[in-house]
Order: C-alpha cells, then structure tokens, then sequence
C-alpha cells in the first residue's frame, strides 16, 4: 500500500471516534486521494474509495499507529503532518478542507491502536521490524511442555520458569532504553559475554516486570566488578550469594519491598530480581550448583535475595553512604549468607540495644574470627526509633559498634576457652577489630512493629582478596 501523496486515515469499528468521523471520510475521498486502513470490520467506511482491511495490521504498523483515529497526510512519500482523534482543527489543518467536521464536535479523544493490543505489538515487531534479537532460538515439540522443557534443558533453579518467548523478552526489553545488542560484560565462570538481550532472556524467565529491567541490568553490572569476586562467590565452599540491597525513588516507583517481611516471600519485585540476576549467573556463566558452584550447604538466598532500604530523612540511606545523591537510585551487591535473627525487646537506650547488636554480631562466621566476613545489620523501624529518639545517627551506631567490636586477641586465639578454631597467636596482646575498615553495612528494614534486627553475614573471604560490596547506580 506505498501512499507517496495524500491522505491516509487509520480507523477501527470498535471505537466510537471513528464511527463519529466515518461520515467524513467521503469528502476527504472528493477532496484528493485518500486511503483508508481499516483495522478490525470491513463493513467500516464501505463504499468510500481507497478502504482496505487492513487484516495484518502491517501497515498499521509501519506508520507507528498508536491511536485510531489517525489521519495522516503524505507528500512525496514522506509524512508531513498527522491529527489524532478528533480534533476539529487538526483535522481541517491536515486535511485542507476548511469546513471540515462542521456539525460534529470540536473534540472527541481516540482509541488505542489494534496494533497495541496485549502480544499484538510484540508480534507485529518480530514479524515486520527489527527486533535485533540475536539469541539463539530453541525449537520444542508440538507435544513438549514448555514449562517442562526448560526444565529439561537445565535453565533453571529447581522451580519453575516463564518460558522466554521471543514475544516475552521485546516485552521486558521495553523496560530499558539500552540495545538489546549491548555487552555488559563477561559472566562467570565461564566467562561468558552477557548482553542487554540476554539478561531479558533471563529476566523472563525469573518472572520480572519489564519495569524491572534497569535494576536488573544494574544488579548484573555490580556483580561483573572485578572487586565484586562473583566467581569466588560462586564456587567458595561456603554459603555465600549475591544479595541485592535497593535504594532510592526506582525501587519504591517498581514496588520492591523495604517494610513488612522484606527479606521474605509475598513481593515479586524482590523475588524476581534477584531471582533474575542468580540465572544470568547460570544460565550466561554456567553457575551450576554441583558444577563450579560447590557450596557446601548454601542458602535459600541462592534462589533469590532482594529488598530495599526502608529510608527515612533521619537516617542516611545506604547510598549515601557510599558517595551517592540521595536522589539516585541504585543497588548494592553483598556476597551474603542466611539471615540471623536479633531479639532485644527489653533495651531502651541506644547503649543497651548498641551492645545487644555488637553480641550478636560477635558470632559472625565465628565468635573467634575476626576481620574475615562482612556483614549487614538489618535494623527494623521499631529499633531505630531507640536510636533516632536519642538523636544518634546511623553511623553514630556504626562508629559505636566498631568500638564495641574491637576486643584483645588474647580471648579469640586458636585454642583459647578449648576452642581449636581462633587467631593466629602472633596477634595475641593486640586490639582487633571484628570487621575490616568498611566491612560493616548497616541499613533500615522491615515492618513497623516488632522489636526485631536481623545480620546478614557475609562471605568469610571478606575484603581484597574474596569479595568487597559494589554499588552500581540505575542509569538506564
């Protein structure tokens, strides 16, 4: 249907503005060459010369339709100018004709475009644009399960995925402006390079929103530093997994949960993020438990590990923290273990409930190692509503905690109390600190009532030589 010059009107039946200009369409025919595209009723606009069914909606398509009805006016093959709706102006304006519409009412709005009807879009896209998408395509039997197949095929976490079809992934690859071609990095341990398009792929498959994509790009990203050590983390005998920490305005527009059972079930942003970024891990680098992943016991969190700070103006956020504008939503990689609970419903000081959360975060890995695993202190509203009425800042509670922290070595020394595990005796007679410089994060958590923390500890190679946090901000 190639209209060098014209008019082209696009319209349905089942909208109302287009039945209310459908009396127009034959003094637009009188005025000049006119095409109209009809998109669902063939009966509509009969009898007007120049009306096809447009049964395929790719000329729709291809004149990037988003409302009907849409006049169009072409000149020399290109598009001049366009009205959508009706708006009797526009249309005169377009049209040429300046008595246009004069009966009718000055303005009625649209309707939405067959062509953006729920999978019409994305199967208009693969079927007459460029989608580039590059990936490999799997072919699965008439008869195969294509939840089971994807079992079968070893791509997933022990539950069950969204099969990744081609219409899926341009959906979620609508979530970023980022090319689908684009390299993010190489992801281990294969080493494997990871585009935009796969981390959609697989983004699909953990049951992700397309509004998720910029978290998950970002969460992919932090975990591709080098200082991150994703490979170490991965095959370390120990328990450790990427835990994603959200902060700022992104993830509370996408809803990932910072109050009531953050680090637990109930919330899809929380469980498909981090769900996302664990099989881009397997899925792109060949992260497979038994394979090079040969942790000894694990951590449900290697399923999925995702919350978000529960910010407040008191309380410097944890991106702040770490250099960035309040304003600026990003997320924060820890290679974390399971979740330890802190019970303290007595304490109503900040000195008291300090030294409760320093007890606790003794046995960190082990109460007699020290400077080896990070860790995060979750505290919950309830709690920090101690600190906050006493006027103590978050890092007043860090700077406190490190000072109770701080212990001579002589009681943590290998064999000390008949312990054999402990520190070297070259430290003994010295001050040493539970966590290196920076090994301790603490964030706020959790629902507003329960006198609950809990620490989240981390890799036990903690610092230069294992895995440091690494905070990426969301950019796309």
């Amino acid at each position: 249907m190639p209209v060098t010059d014209g008019l082209i009107v696009i319209a349905k039946r089942d909208c109302p503005t287009c039945l209310l200009v459908e009396p127009l369409l034959g003094a637009l025919a009188a005025a000049g060459p006119l095409t109209v595209l009809v998109q669902d009723d063939p009966a509509y606009a009969a009898g007007v010369p120049g009306a096809e069914l447009d049964a395929t909606l790719e000329h729709s398509f291809r004149l990037n339709t988003e409302f009907v009805p849409t006049l169009i006016r072409m000149q020399g093959g290109r598009e001049v100018a366009r009205a959508y709706g009706w708006h009797r102006g526009d249309w005169r304006e377009v049209s040429g004709i300046a008595t246009l519409g004069e009966g009718l009412p000055e303005l009625r709005p649209g309707c939405a475009s067959k062509t953006l009807d729920p999978g019409v879009a994305e199967a208009l896209q693969l079927r007459f644009g460029n989608t580039g998408l590059t990936a490999r395509q799997v072919s699965i039997g008439d008869a195969e399960d294509p939840v089971e197949a994807c079992f079968a095929r070893g791509w997933t976490d022990g539950l069950p995925v969204v099969p990744p079809t081609p219409e899926r992934v341009l959906r979620m690859l609508a979530g970023t402006t980022r090319q689908p071609g684009e390299v993010l990095g190489l992801v281990p341990p294969d080493l494997a390079p990871c585009t935009v398009e796969k981390v959609a792929i697989n983004a699909v498959m953990a049951g992700c929103k397309p509004e998720y994509m910029p978290l998950v790009l970002a969460a992919v990203e932090a975990a591709l530093v080098d200082e991150f050590g994703m490979h170490g983390v991965l095959c370390t005998t120990m328990f450790c997994g990427p835990m994603v920490i959200v902060n700022g305005p992104l993830g509370r527009a996408v809803g990932v949960n910072s109050g009531v059972n953050a680090l637990g079930q109930g919330h899809r942003a929380n469980a498909s993020i981090g769900r996302a970024l664990q099989l881009v891990i397997r899925n792109v680098g060949g992260g497979r438990p038994g394979e090079v992943d040969r942790s000894t016991l694990g951590t449900p969190g290697k399923y999925s590990f995702c919350f978000a700070e529960n910010e407040i103006p008191e309380w410097e956020p944890l991106h702040v923290q770490r250099g960035f504008a309040r304003e600026a939503s990003t997320v924060t990689l820890f290679a974390g273990e399971g979740v330890q609970g802190v019970v303290d419903q007595k304490s109503r000081t900040p000195e008291s409930l300090a030294k409760s959360f320093a007890a606790c975060l003794r046995v960190v890995d082990h109460p007699k190692l020290a400077m080896a695993g990070d860790a995060v202190l979750v505290v919950s509203p309830d709690h920090c509503r101690v600190f906050l009425e006493a006027g103590w800042s978050k890092q007043r509670l860090h700077d406190e905690l490190m000072r109770l922290l701080t212990v001579p070595a002589d009681a943590l020394l290998a064999g000390a109390d008949g312990i054999a595990e402990g520190l070297p005796a070259a430290l003994a007679g010295k001050q040493i600190p539970k966590f290196r410089p920076g090994g301790l994060l603490i964030v706020r958590a959790g629902g507003g009532a329960g006198l609950f923390s809990a620490i989240i500890a981390g890799w036990a190679a903690s610092g230069s030589v294992g895995s440091i946090p690494v905070t990426q901000e969301i950019t796309a």
